[in-house]
């Protein structure tokens, strides 16, 4: 099955920066829009930021100037860049995106597997 897979997750101190990122591990079909959620201990997981296929974006109101996230639509990669780091962004970031396994197929939920983000203070 077609996955995503991020990398850029890693321990960093308070006010520092990471960048994340996630591509499908195959091809997915008609992406229309990719987003980042994250889930620290203890919490539900929560919509972080968005970016529709017109480049529209959304975030969360807690990374609102911080986090900034980006899209390749040629390779179908998007890119989430974190600033000024707290250590309540501490949390398992996934990558989410809604497709087609194959050009004719019904849409689906396409989700990483999670990259670690630690922020220390």
């Amino acid at each position: 099955q077609v996955q995503l897979v991020e990398s850029g997750g890693g321990l960093v101190q308070a006010g520092g920066s990471l960048r994340l990122s996630c591509k499908p591990s195959g091809t997915i079909f008609s992406i229309n829009a990719m987003a980042w959620y994250r889930q620290a201990p203890g919490k539900q997981r929560e919509l972080v930021a968005s970016i529709t296929n017109r480049g529209s974006t959304n975030y969360a109101d807690s990374v609102k100037g911080r986090f900034t996230i980006s899209r390749d639509y040629a390779k179908n990669t998007v890119y989430l860049q974190m600033d000024s780091l707290k250590s309540e962004d501490t949390a398992v970031y996934y990558c989410n995106t809604q497709g087609r396994p194959a050009s004719w197929a019904p849409r689906e939920d396409y989700w990483g597997q999670g990259t670690q983000v630690t922020v220390s203070s």
